[in-house]
């Protein structure tokens, strides 16, 4: 923590020490979110572009400098962070645009980017002392704080609403978490998350709330300025529920800006489902996004599925101080661009992800994104977390197996009739 100079609401600029203990400003309760503020001059006194080069440590700890932990602080054993960010050729040439690379944060241990929020959870809890942690998810930061919980055996305790996909509820039992399926949405998990946090004293993991996850994710935004050899790119498309992943890859161009790594951060792109489109309505109203009240959330992308965005503040600012903007696609464009990413990349992303893919999709034929540009989609989740969602896209972009016996010539039978289809 020697590198916080403190922590400041995003609503009234009030500010705490790097020490508080406390989550939101005082002033404005849970919704006075607070933002980790950094003394750039002194880490780059002492930290630079060339020690990150002989770091052989690949993992998002390798960013420690600029995180809200101890130096000496003993983190989780699984290799959370390091994903691959693919060129993906085939995806630019079918858009039209200069270059498109994807990040894969399907490969995390958990199999999305909330891993990363999840480990910095986990090191402040055992530094706190606390017996016990607690998330409210739709499925991903839930199975990324039981699996980094089981890796250290921490206990903790896990909201989700009972329609999330089985695949991620499997995840949690697996790890052995306490879980608790909420009859009703992620609005109500997470209410009675903070209830039970507050009541019992548990160590409370949310996003949106707790300020200390976006500086677990804004660890995939560093990758991406780092593998492209801190040359960032015109823009970065982010799929967006709760805000936090997006707040969290604007903090990270701040960061590297505040160190003077880079000289522009590039335009952000928030995208979010129709069914589920709360920043888009404020972003093209002008709303104030504190007090513009819930929407009632419905996609088939459950990980950005949020009526009320925990982290609307730091997540309007992503695109409105970068010059991007709020973008809404259909499930229907979602599912389309699920298998278009997956043959265009080998990227195999959940709805959420392909999301991102598909907001990049409207963003060319809305003239946001032109010829010469060259982007970034932030996959955020495995497509193995939706294997229904899934099944349903490959169904609607006319591909199925072939059934055949098990002879040569039912082979050359159904590959002919296949085609001549």
């Amino acid at each position: 923590m020697r590198n916080v100079t403190g922590l400041t609401c995003v609503i009234c600029d009030k500010t705490y020490p790097a020490d508080y203990a406390g989550y939101v400003c005082t002033d404005h309760g849970n919704e006075g979110i607070l933002d980790v503020r950094y003394n750039y001059e002194r880490i780059a006194g002492s930290w630079t572009k060339a020690d990150l080069d002989r770091n052989r440590n690949r993992t998002m700890w390798r960013y420690r400098p600029l995180m809200p932990v101890r130096p000496d602080a003993p983190v989780p054993p699984l290799t959370v962070g390091g994903t691959p960010m693919y060129d993906a050729a085939p995806l630019a040439s079918d858009l039209g645009v200069a270059r498109v690379w994807v990040k894969d944060e399907g490969r995390q241990p958990t199999a999305s980017l909330k891993d990363r929020a999840s480990a910095i959870a986990v090191v402040k809890a055992r530094d706190a002392g606390a017996e016990v942690v607690t998330t409210a998810s739709t499925g991903n930061a839930a199975a990324a704080l039981s699996g980094i919980s089981a890796s250290v055996g921490q206990r903790n305790v896990i909201f989700v609403p009972k329609s999330a996909p089985e695949a991620k509820i499997a995840q949690l039992l697996a790890y052995g978490s306490t879980v608790a399926l909420v009859n009703g949405n992620y609005n109500d998990a997470f209410e009675l998350c903070m209830l039970a946090a507050a009541e019992y004293g548990w160590y409370n993991r949310n996003t949106g709330y707790n300020p200390f996850m976006t500086e677990g994710k804004k660890t995939a935004g560093l990758e991406i300025l780092e593998d492209l050899s801190w040359n960032p790119p015109d823009a970065i498309f982010v799929s967006v529920g709760d805000g936090s992943i997006i707040g969290g890859v604007h903090k990270a161009m701040k960061d590297a800006l505040g160190l003077g790594w880079i000289d522009r951060a590039p335009r952000i792109y928030g995208i979010q489902a129709a069914g589920s489109d709360y920043m888009v309505q404020a972003f093209e109203s002008g709303e104030d996004v504190l007090t513009k009240a819930p929407i009632s959330a419905d996609t088939v992308a459950d990980s950005i599925s949020a009526d009320l965005p925990r982290d609307r503040i730091k997540a309007m600012r992503a695109a409105t101080e970068t010059g991007g903007a709020y973008i809404r696609v259909s499930d229907d464009e979602i599912l389309a661009a699920q298998p278009l990413l997956a043959r265009g990349s080998g990227v195999f992303a959940e709805p959420a992800g392909a999301a991102a893919h598909a907001g990049l999709i409207a963003a060319v034929n809305k003239g946001l994104v032109t010829a010469t540009d060259e982007v970034v989609v932030l996959s955020t989740g495995s497509g193995l977390k939706d294997v229904a969602s899934a099944m349903k896209a490959v169904t609607a972009a006319g591909t199925k197996p072939m059934h055949v016996d098990p002879t040569l010539e039912a082979l050359k039978t159904a590959m002919q009739k296949g085609n001549n289809e």
